[in-house]
């Protein structure tokens, strides 16, 4: 259960950062406003808070395997809310980064 709990927050964690940065982005670079703004921050600073919940207590080691969640969740983002087709070294790229997150994170130690 505290692998399913695990991958549980890594999603959580992306949808709030990249949703966060997503809304910041919206709000600054396409002129949708301050609350759009506003919502990103919020976002961004309760992915702070959910990555906290991890079950390993090792700060970088939750960090370091994060970034390849964050790097497919990315892809994934902007496939769903901006139409934006990966090509086969994205596709790649992101698979190899979940690799690195496995390694990281579920390996027997």
């Amino acid at each position: 259960m505290t692998v399913t709990r695990s991958i549980l927050l890594f999603a959580l964690a992306a949808l709030l950062e990249i949703g966060g940065a997503w809304l910041v982005w919206q709000g600054v670079r396409e002129h949708r406003g301050w609350l759009w703004i506003g919502l990103g921050v919020v976002g961004l600073g309760l992915y702070g808070f959910v990555a906290t919940l991890q079950p390993d207590a090792n700060f970088g080691r939750i960090l370091a395997a994060y970034g390849g969640v964050f790097v497919a969740g990315s892809l994934v983002w902007s496939m769903v809310a901006d139409g934006f087709r990966p090509d086969r070294y994205d596709v790649v790229g992101a698979l190899i980064c979940l690799v690195g997150v496995g390694v990281i994170m579920y390996a027997p130690r």
